[in-house]
């Protein structure tokens, strides 16, 4: 007598197991939970990392400054001075792509990595980031409650993944753009003004839940700074028409706002494995950190001051970028496979455009309740029901 059709359906369940267990293994996954909780300490990582790491140099720091600060006014000065049609495109994607570099080291000033001199890093912090339309105090407090939170689903800041009761309230519209390229990827002057949804206040608004009151003088410090740049601004459309200020300034700044949200989306989503994010006693900040992904962006690792090497820079954001792939290395052997190396980048880090739609066609919310939680698809929206 023949096999049983339960049999065969069990041996056909076995067999795809075991070829899902061998391609996991390949892929270096094998049974390795990464929601388990760490055989080592924060401690340990720490005393891995050498301690040169922990110095900051500001001479460094503002030669790096320095250096971005040129070739934002050389690139001005080319635009100006060829203003063609086919000079425009590449000004726009190396101007914008410079607005990102500055970010990110006014973004070392918040963390006071830039120096140990905190009126050094908030003078040098509020000139990059007012320069780009950021109010540095505002977006300085709102990141360290990032840092603080990571990986926690109620109390983290930056693209937190919604409760599956917070989603299923959103509009089709809201959904849409939360989830179709290229909407998410010019979020971040929404986020500014209004942060995610299911939350409130804005960056601008002294008295705003995201600030206690101590907090106050300081973003009113940034909201006049930004204010006074909106006002250079329009001076600037005065002076040399709007076309031209838009052409200058405004598409730079589209592209900077792309690169920002596209970096700072990848590095909490997108990973192969899905991963982890917790609430109450199963989060911790050592766990939170270790569900951030670093990321190669090839020819512009260097130009954006390495800010791919996220792991590291989340657990210990006192160190300077410009230690930040030394002390990753170091690490490494400490963290083992909760570190997750990134996919190597071709010049151009194109690959990360398919991560990214793969991510928001599938990352949509985590559920209601439980303390470790990973990201669910919504089967009725529209592209899923099309692949499906």
């Amino acid at each position: 007598m023949g096999p049983s059709i339960n049999d065969s359906f069990a041996k056909t369940m076995e067999d795809k197991k075991e070829y899902k267990n061998g391609v996991n293994a390949m892929n270096g996954q094998d049974d390795f939970d990464p929601s388990a909780a760490p055989p080592f300490r924060i401690a340990d990582i720490r005393a891995a990392i050498p301690k040169h790491c922990w110095v900051k140099n500001p001479w460094r720091s503002m030669s790096y400054v320095l250096r971005d600060v040129i070739v934002v006014f050389s690139l001005l000065a080319a635009a100006a001075y060829f203003d063609t049609w086919f000079f425009w495109p590449v000004y726009w994607v190396a101007q914008g792509t410079m607005f990102w570099a500055l970010f990110v080291l006014g973004h070392d000033c918040g963390h006071g990595s830039f120096s140990d001199d905190p009126i050094l890093n908030n003078v040098v912090g509020h000139i990059l980031h007012s320069a780009i339309l950021v109010p540095y105090h505002g977006w300085r407090i709102s990141h360290k409650t990032h840092h603080q939170n990571h990986g926690n689903v109620e109390k983290d800041e930056s693209w937190v993944p919604m409760p599956e009761k917070v989603y299923k309230d959103l509009s089709i519209r809201t959904k849409l753009l939360r989830f179709s390229i290229p909407f998410p990827l010019f979020a971040y002057p929404m986020y500014l003004w209004y942060r995610s949804p299911g939350k409130t206040g804005s960056h601008f608004n002294p008295y705003s839940s995201l600030f206690s009151p101590q907090d106050r003088k300081q973003i009113l410090t940034s909201t006049a700074c930004w204010i006074a740049m909106v006002g250079f601004l329009v001076y600037l459309s005065f002076e040399f028409g709007s076309a031209m200020t838009f052409k200058l300034y405004g598409v730079p700044y589209l592209i900077f706002v792309v690169w920002l949200d596209l970096v700072t989306y990848l590095h909490h989503h997108g990973y192969e494995r899905k991963l982890p994010w917790y609430r109450g006693k199963e989060w911790s900040y050592l766990r939170g950190g270790l569900t951030t992904v670093d990321r190669d962006y090839g020819v512009f690792n260097k130009i954006q001051h390495d800010i791919g090497t996220h792991v590291i820079h989340h657990l210990f954001p006192q160190i300077p970028h410009y230690h930040l792939v030394e002390a990753t290395k170091a690490a490494k052997p400490v963290i083992g496979k909760y570190y997750r190396e990134p996919q190597k980048s071709g010049p151009i880090p194109i690959h990360l455009l398919k991560i990214l739609a793969s991510s928001l066609r599938e990352d949509h919310y985590v559920s209601n309740s439980g303390d470790v939680v990973f990201y669910e698809t919504d089967p009725n929206m529209f592209w899923t029901r099309k692949s499906e």
